[in-house]
């Protein structure tokens, strides 16, 4: 039995899982949150990347890496790490979150002509988060810097030049690179043109592995994986393939199904990144999930337990109650100054588990017409991975299946991306064609009945739209 490892460097924290090769089972596991920044005036958003290399170190501790042939790396993605010619940090690393970039990124999708001339070039339309989008912020106010930067890496790529010990070759690959902005899931290259549009000038890029390619090895010799950013990481994580997506409900909601080609959506509502296994993860992102249901819940004077045991007290379609869920507007239907709103008000639904019941369908309906998105551009989804705390809620469980009219399956807690680089470092070590097998212990499937359960869905989410078409007519159609 041969013994590989997964890094996975968070907004937060790093997590490390040593797995057994050829079951994928977890021998062992350690996380360690990043230290605090040492210096005060590093913000919110910024991070000095040696403090990621201490918490691994912590995670690491007490022998967690002993035995270990091969590493993978998941960290965050989008970040941006500057160097100068010499290799040296010109300032904090940006990191994902950083708000700052919001200006920048509405200035380079016009600069380009608009959301269809940035989807027929990268796939995308590049929002805040994006890699560029820090470009363009840093050009222009902090000309100097954006000045020195000779070339920039992402946090994966970053961590995986520390592990093999500073090579004059940086690597990164398809995945993490496809949410940087410049390089393009649909031709597999970089777009120099695009970086010029932001900062100003061209950068040394790393050049961009193959799912199974390796890095390199350490000076110790341990194999080190081409990494991914930690959707693609989680994906592979959890075994999704062809027909499979994934609905993580954070206090957000991201959406992303494997496929087998870029999707060129023109009215950005998809955004078509690569994933960790030489195909595609095209993701839809909803404004509102999770919060929601901690929304309900407070109004109900109770937490996620108590809203998901009230909920499960009502009926489908909550006695004609529909929560229409855009708390914070809703990018996916495209309403960013919507509101929320509950309809269908009578004397016999105005009770706890009606409103409970309808906070909990009306964020999953909201979802499927996310995954319909997808479906409509040619995706296939004929199961859905549910993630987060709130998807292993017993309401959100059983109403899922219905709502989404396909199986679900609902995965025990874990560090799916911890496992998902580790899985991606046995494949490397293994050198085959696909990653090995691991199965999925302890994850539950909930399948909808076709005769009773599916029809009984499409009336939620037919009562729904009826709702949502007639206070927001311009989503109709």
């Amino acid at each position: 039995m041969a013994i590989v490892a997964g890094i996975d460097s968070s907004t937060d924290r790093t997590r490390i899982v040593a797995c057994d090769t050829e079951t994928g089972a977890v021998l062992r596991s350690g996380k360690a949150p990043h230290p605090a920044p040492e210096r005060a005036e590093t913000r919110a958003g910024e991070a000095d990347p040696q403090l990621w290399l201490h918490s691994l170190g912590d995670a690491a501790a007490g022998g967690l890496l002993e035995g270990v042939r091969a590493i993978g790396v998941s960290a965050q993605q989008h970040g941006m790490i500057g160097l100068d010619a010499g290799g040296v940090l010109v300032r904090p690393a940006i990191l994902w979150n950083d708000p700052r970039s919001s200006g920048a990124a509405a200035a380079l999708v016009d600069a380009l002509g608009g959301p269809a001339a940035w989807t027929a070039a990268i796939g995308a339309v590049p929002g805040p988060t994006y890699t560029i989008a820090k470009l363009r912020w840093l050009a222009e106010f902090e000309p100097a810097n954006a000045r020195r930067i000779a070339e920039v890496l992402l946090p994966h790529d970053w961590l995986v030049w520390q592990l093999l010990g500073h090579p004059k070759r940086r690597t990164t690959d398809r995945g993490d690179a496809s949410g940087t902005g410049y390089w393009s899931p649909i031709t597999g290259e970089y777009r120099q043109d695009l970086i010029e549009l932001a900062l100003g000038h061209g950068l040394k890029l790393p050049d961009v592995l193959g799912p199974a390619e390796p890095a390199g090895q350490t000076p110790e010799g341990l194999l080190i994986s081409a990494g991914t950013g930690d959707n693609m990481a989680a994906a592979l994580g959890l075994g999704l393939g062809p027909g499979d997506a994934a609905v993580s409900l954070g206090s957000s909601g991201t959406i992303f199904a494997v496929h087998g080609e870029a999707v060129v959506d023109a009215t950005g509502l998809v955004s078509s990144f690569a994933d960790a296994t030489g195909r595609h993860l095209p993701m839809v992102a909803t404004l509102n999930a999770a919060q929601v249901l901690r929304s309900t819940a407070a109004l109900l004077g109770q937490d996620l337990e108590g809203l998901s045991n009230l909920a499960l007290q009502s009926s489908p379609g909550a006695y004609g109650l529909v929560l229409l869920p855009y708390l914070d507007g809703e990018r996916t239907p495209a309403l960013p100054h919507a509101a929320g709103t509950l309809t269908g008000m009578r004397a016999e639904s105005m009770a706890p588990q009606h409103v409970a019941r309808a906070a909990v369908e009306g964020m999953l309906c909201n979802l499927a017409d996310a995954l319909d998105v997808l479906r409509a551009r040619g995706v296939p989804v004929n199961r859905v991975f549910l993630l987060g705390t709130a998807g292993r809620l017993p309401a959100v469980r059983q109403i899922a299946p219905l709502v989404f009219g396909v199986p679900v399956v609902v995965p025990p807690p874990g560090a799916h991306a911890a496992r998902g680089a580790a899985r991606q470092a046995a494949w490397a070590l293994a050198g085959t064609a696909e990653p090995p097998r691991w199965e999925l212990p302890g994850a539950e499937t909930v399948a909808p009945d076709a005769e009773q359960d599916v029809p009984v869905g499409s009336a939620v989410r037919q009562q729904f739209r009826a709702a949502r078409e007639q206070i927001h007519p311009e989503t109709a159609g």
